[in-house]
């Protein structure tokens, strides 16, 4: 059926209206692959169903939105993902807030925050999980 899906009014934030340009397009996009239960990345293991990691048996304390934002990473593992995608629904997060985060994501993850090996930087576009 044809009709308006969404309505933004002027003057609008352009985040705003990639946010919702982005949220239009998940809820028709088609059905993707069967879902991973779980993402092993090096000697990490990412239970999404419990949005748990684990290092060997232990599990590692996160936040809720480490937690989120591991999520999408996992789900979309080896793809680079803008970093406007991470910011998610929240219009008030910007995107340098998402580096903070995904700093104290590799702070927790990493050997060397400086010179990660699973959260990988891709320069001017966003960030990638490597599953390798």
């Amino acid at each position: 059926a044809a009709g308006a899906d969404d309505y933004l009014s002027k003057p609008f934030d352009p985040r705003e209206l990639l946010l919702r340009i982005n949220n239009i397009l998940r809820r028709g996009a088609p059905p993707s692959t069967p879902k991973v239960e779980q993402v092993v990345f090096g000697p990490y293991a990412f239970q999404l169903s419990r949005r748990e990691l684990k290092r060997g048996g232990e599990v590692l304390k996160l936040t809720e939105r480490e937690q989120e934002i591991l999520s999408i990473f996992c789900g979309r593992a080896g793809e680079t993902i803008p970093r406007h995608e991470l910011v998610g629904g929240e219009a008030e997060v910007g995107e340098r807030t998402i580096d903070v985060q995904i700093n104290r994501l590799r702070r927790k993850i990493e050997r060397d925050p400086s010179n990660p090996l699973w959260l990988q930087t891709v320069r001017g576009v966003g960030y990638r999980l490597s599953v390798e």
